[in-house]
């Protein structure tokens, strides 16, 4: 598989504390790739630099290729990097179907006057978005919420949702943080489920997960960060192993354990 995303010594300082240091990863084309660790490892802080809610201070990107100048999130959803929030931000006071249409204006063409005159070619334009939006709330399983208020919906129901928003920007590379968070077993499964369906239609994956079950059996390969740096990157079977990893999540191990 050919390489996707590529992160370069990525290093990003809050003040004395070091939020990331000298990460680096590659992601293929076509995976389910998990970044995982302790609370506070930094995996959140090296999603928000991949996609533009943070400048790192060292390091950079290369995305399909090219260079990633991601210093707005507008910027990174352009290049085909769309993803999901630790904590669900939806626009609550619209419905499900008005909050997928707001990710498809991503990709849309019609300016100022086209919206004003509302020619031809923005009405056409517009009943795409609706039509796409329709099928992007069926392929997440919330097409019978469409036009309830997106407060409204049950919490596994806002975080398809918000999948489907994401999706609507035609990303290339959907990045999920927590995407279980808050989930029954039931949900998770669902989560599972749809998780690999986006990935065999054509869109890779980055996955930040505490729910080790759901990692382990999603994820092709995966990264382990511990105080801002990179101590693993392997297939689960092996990184479940690992005795820097072992020890991160559960402290010092015995030489004999």
């Amino acid at each position: 598989m050919s390489t996707l995303l590529e992160a370069r010594d990525i290093c990003k300082h809050f003040g004395g504390v070091k939020a990331l240091t000298d990460v680096s990863l590659t992601i293929r084309q076509g995976e389910i790739y998990g970044l995982i660790g302790p609370n506070g490892a930094g995996k959140t802080t090296f999603f928000n630099c991949l996609t533009g809610l943070y400048v790192p201070d060292g390091g950079g990107f290369l995305f399909d290729g090219q260079p990633l100048q991601a210093d707005a999130p507008q910027k990174a959803a352009a290049r085909g990097i769309a993803r999901t929030f630790q904590n669900i931000r939806l626009f609550g006071q619209m419905s499900a179907l008005e909050n997928v249409m707001v990710g498809c204006h991503v990709r849309t063409r019609a300016g100022v006057i086209g919206a004003i005159l509302r020619n031809p070619a923005t009405r056409a334009e517009e009943a795409a978005i609706l039509r796409r939006s329709e099928e992007l709330l069926h392929y997440v399983g919330v097409a019978d919420r469409a036009h309830d208020l997106a407060r409204n919906l049950s919490y596994g129901d806002q975080r398809r949702l918000e999948i489907a928003r994401a999706l609507a920007t035609e990303p290339k590379l959907l990045c999920l943080d927590e995407p279980a968070a808050g989930m029954n077993g039931a949900e998770t499964e669902e989560l599972k489920v749809l998780i690999e369906g986006i990935r065999r239609d054509g869109t890779t994956v980055l996955l930040i997960e505490h729910d080790m079950k759901l990692v382990m059996n999603l994820c092709d390969r995966l990264a382990v960060l511990d105080y801002g740096q990179k101590i693993c990157e392997d297939v689960p079977t092996a990184v479940q192993k690992d005795r820097r990893v072992i020890e991160a999540y559960l402290g010092e191990v015995p030489e004999d354990a």
